[in-house]
């Protein structure tokens, strides 16, 4: 413990203050929720929307969410958006989903995919935003083609 009290103030005293507090804050926080380009977190959703998941998936969503499947639009909570996820799930079998591309910042993240289902293809439109270090669905779009 002293000999760490030492380290510390010998940092302070030898470099910028920034060097020190780079070295105390990473021991100090946990490990980001995602990799820096953020694509980490579009991974179990790729998988969950192609295997036509709605329960896995809805572990992703925010506590409300915007939620519009097929041009109808609505605010929802969790269960209720697994509820119209499950039954468009039901209704179009999802064959496969892919992410053609995503953006955002450290705290918020975007994508647009493509998921074949049931014969068609539609437009898959993804808003998450992180809080409590965690990502949650707080904006979902399906679309058709």
């Amino acid at each position: 413990m002293k000999l760490r009290i030492v380290a510390v103030i010998a940092l302070l005293l030898a470099g910028p203050l920034a060097t020190a507090q780079n070295i105390l804050t990473k021991s100090a926080l946990p490990a980001a929720p995602t990799s820096e380009s953020g694509d980490d977190v579009f991974v179990p959703i790729t998988k969950y929307f192609s295997a036509g998941n709605s329960d896995a998936l809805s572990a992703w969503f925010a506590d409300n969410l915007e939620i519009a499947v097929l041009a109808k639009e609505s605010d929802a909570s969790r269960a209720q958006a697994r509820q119209i996820v499950k039954t468009f799930f039901d209704t179009y079998t999802p064959r496969s989903f892919d992410i053609n591309h995503t953006a955002g910042r450290a705290n918020m993240k975007y994508a647009l995919g493509t998921l074949k289902a049931g014969g068609e293809t539609f437009n898959v439109t993804i808003f998450m935003s992180c809080k409590d270090d965690s990502y949650k669905i707080k904006q979902l779009k399906i679309e058709r083609f």
